[in-house]
This record gives C-alpha cells, structure tokens and sequence, in this order.
C-alpha cells in the first residue's frame, strides 16, 4: 500500500474468490484498539497520567512543542498496554484514531508523536536523574490513588526477580548461569491485587536479592503504619533483611535454604511412615526455634515434609518468620507467594516487558518503568471495572479481547462517533465497565443548605 497508515490513494483491493468483495483500507479512520478508550476513562477518574504531567520535567525549551508532555506519557504508557512495547511502532500508532484521542491535544484531529519524537522523550528526557526518579515512584503514587477509592484492610507483598533476555549489545547485559542466558536481572514487589508496587533492572549476573533495600524500602516507608506482612523466596534470606523487617514491625515469611542442622532437628519426621505408601500426599509440620551463626538471635522455623506416591525421600522446606499462627497457616500464607511469579509471567506475557532492547541501559530502566505502569494500569481495570463474567480473565485475554475491539471512526460537526464491533465483548458488557469505571469517580461535596 502505498499509504497503509493514511487514508489509502490507490484503488480498492479486489479478491478473485468473489469479486463482489472490494477492500478498503483507512487507516486514520479504522482502529483496532477501541477498547483502549475504556483504559482511557480509567485514567482519567483516577488521575493517573494528571500526576505524571505533574513530576515528570519537560527538558523541550521554547514554547513550539507540538505535543504535551502528559500526551507523551500517555502514548508510550497505552501504547504499551495494546501490544505496541517499541518505539518504531509509533510510525503506524500515530495516525491510530484511538491512540490520538487518547493522546488529546492537537494529535485528536492531527497525528500522535513519531518515532523520532517518542525515542527523544524515553531514552533522553525521562533518562534524565530527576525524570527517572520521578518515573520509578509512579506506580506507587498510582496505587494509593486506587487504594483511597478501594482501601485494603493489609497489604500483602511478594518480592521476587525474573529474567529478561537480551539479543544485543545493551549495557549491563551479562551472562546468568542460572538461567542459561545472557539477560537483565530485574527486581519486582506485588501487593496481593497483583499491582506492581515498584521495580528496579539490573545486570544480569547479580544475586537475586541485590538491591533489595532500594526496592523494598520505599514500599514500606509508603505504608507506614499499616498492616504489613512481606513473602519472599529462599534467595532473600538474609539477617539484613530479617531485622530490617522486624524493626519495622513487619510480619514476614522466607523461605530458608536447608542445612544439616534444620534436617537434624525434624529427623523423626523423615523416616518413611510404616505400611504401604498411601496413594495420596502425606503432609506434615514442625515448629521450632532456630539461630543461624551469621545471625544475631533465634528466628522460628516452621518445617514442612510432604511425602508423595511413587516417590522414595520427602520434600522438605523450611520458612523462618515471626507470624504468630500455627505452622500449617504460616505454610498456607506463603505458598500464596506462587501468585507474584503468575503475575510476573502475565507482565512478560501481555506487556511484553521482557522487550528491553535500547542500547544504553538507563534507555532500558526507563522501558521497564513504563512497562511496568502499562502493567499497572491493566490490572487496576481488571481489579477494579471488570464485569462479573469477565472477572478471572487475564491481563492477555483483556488485551486480546477487550482493548483489541475494531471500530470505524465517523466524524461529525460537534461530535466523533466509534462505531465498535460486538465480537467478545458487546455493548452491554462494555456500558457497565464504563459504569464500574464511573463509579470511582469523587463525588461532588454536597451543596450547602
């Protein structure tokens, strides 16, 4: 095509099967990200990207800008969101009808940002100290905002790496034995909504709790005062992390890495039970009180052995934590952790957050922010505004079905009509997301009498 963003010049494409079938093809008045406008009235009763507009700096002089700052935001932060993580994609998302409406400004009736102009803002502007500062506090200010229209009676965090493979020359990209790969090491916190409290990348040959303290810190120190409990994995067993915890009053469980000393202790409990093998898992607990010698003073260990069919040892794990429940609840709450590494696979699944293809590796750090509130923004729509039968869908079935609706743009004198097709998600469903959507927004203080 000559012009396959544009309204097309050439002829309509005719198909041989029927040749009553012509094909147009509108790119500026044809979307296929329709449901992004639902994501769109989210944000604006939340007063999302307000506050991004609000503590990013523009780094642009003079006052010829053609797009303003929060647009920019919103077109790197959406377009995310749709399936669109490079910034070449924005040569074909810029003449999007529902991407420029969503951009607002002069990009409503004009064009969004172009590539060009989208690579300056991520991998120069929001590179920036302050910027990225600014960036890596946003999801957080995010989810008080949802929290003061839905408040938690506790907040529940998982803090775990991943792995981000890397196919190029980017800074800090180094080979992990671990995961057989040259990759990024980054650094995630979830709270029990699957909200990404915050995250940190880094080179790909660190331990996995390296950085912990610039990560996990801040969450706490936002939540100061609440109801905190904290789940982790073995590679965060550290006494740093252990008193840092308690001398913040906070409730945790980590699992700890098995010794000769944790085995002996729960010996009884790991000889083969008498009689034939059940033909189902055989599970029991221990608690007891335990001092490692790089620590300071006795922690709890809850011990775990599971005894399953065909299988001649146990399993055996063991938790350190100061929950003041017994041992098979205190199990219990931390097998919940394996909800953060779903979320994780959903991030990397539908956002695409994995992509981190920029050169430098500040240009990635920033990709990983805004991926990160692409994730954000996904799961406060789904948390907060989906329908009853849609509910357990995934942020990928979302993508898929609800953001990726086709819709022919008409324009009138006063108003824009999206004309949406009704494939998985028809109009009914869709009025009441808008209406759980307008349910989040403040009321009005009531006039005075």
């Amino acid at each position: 095509m000559a012009n396959a963003t544009g309204e097309s010049e050439s002829d309509a494409v005719r198909l041989d099967f029927d040749r009553r079938l012509m094909l147009h093809f509108r790119g500026s008045v044809v979307t296929s990200d329709a449901g992004l406008l639902a994501y769109r009235e989210l944000d604006d009763v939340l007063g999302l990207t307000e506050i991004a507009g609000d503590v990013l700096a523009d780094a642009r002089s003079g006052k010829n800008g053609r797009h303003a700052l929060a647009g920019l935001f919103r077109q790197s932060v959406f377009g995310r969101l749709a399936g669109y993580e490079d910034v070449n994609d924005a040569e074909r998302l810029r003449h999007d009808p529902a991407m420029r409406w969503i951009v607002g400004g002069k990009a409503a009736q004009r064009s969004a940002a172009s590539p060009s102009q989208m690579g300056r803002f991520e991998t120069q502007w929001l590179a920036a100290p302050k910027n990225f500062a600014a960036l890596a506090d946003l999801s957080g200010q995010w989810i008080d905002l949802v929290h003061g229209r839905r408040p938690p009676r506790g907040i529940v965090l998982d803090m775990d790496s991943s792995v981000s493979p890397t196919h190029g020359e980017q800074e800090m990209s180094v080979w992990n034995g671990h995961y057989a790969c040259t990759c990024y090491h980054p650094l995630f916190v979830f709270n029990q909504f699957g909200d990404l409290e915050r995250c940190a990348l880094r080179a790909g040959n660190v331990h996995s709790a390296d950085g912990w303290d610039g990560v996990l810190k801040p969450v706490v120190a936002r939540y100061q005062g609440k109801l905190l409990r904290i789940r982790a994995d073995a590679a965060f067993a550290m006494p740093e992390v252990y008193e840092f915890l308690e001398a913040e009053r906070i409730k945790y469980a980590i699992r700890l890495p098995a010794n000769r000393v944790l085995q002996d202790r729960i010996g009884y409990l790991l000889k083969r039970p008498v009689g034939r093998p059940a033909h189902y898992v055989r599970r029991c607990h221990a608690s007891f009180s335990y001092q490692a010698g790089s620590w300071t003073k006795p922690r709890q260990v809850i011990a775990k052995v599971e005894w399953h069919p065909g299988e001649l040892y146990p399993r055996v794990g063991f938790i350190v934590t100061n929950l003041s429940r017994p041992a098979e609840r205190v199990v219990a709450f931390y097998n919940k952790r394996g909800t953060g590494e779903q979320w994780i696979k959903e991030g990397k699944g539908a956002i695409k957050w994995t992509r981190l293809s920029c050169r430098t590796f500040a240009a990635n750090a920033v990709r990983l922010q805004l991926h990160a509130l692409a994730y954000n923004l996904g799961n406060f729509l789904r948390t907060l505004a989906t329908p009853e039968p849609i509910k357990d869908w995934s942020l990928t079935s979302l993508k898929e079905k609800l953001i990726k609706i086709g819709a022919k743009v008409v324009s009138h004198g006063r108003y824009v009509v999206f004309q949406m097709a009704e494939v998985a998600i028809p109009r009914q469903m869709f009025k009441e997301i808008l209406r759980l959507i307008a349910e989040l927004r403040p009321q009005p203080p009531p006039a005075p009498a």
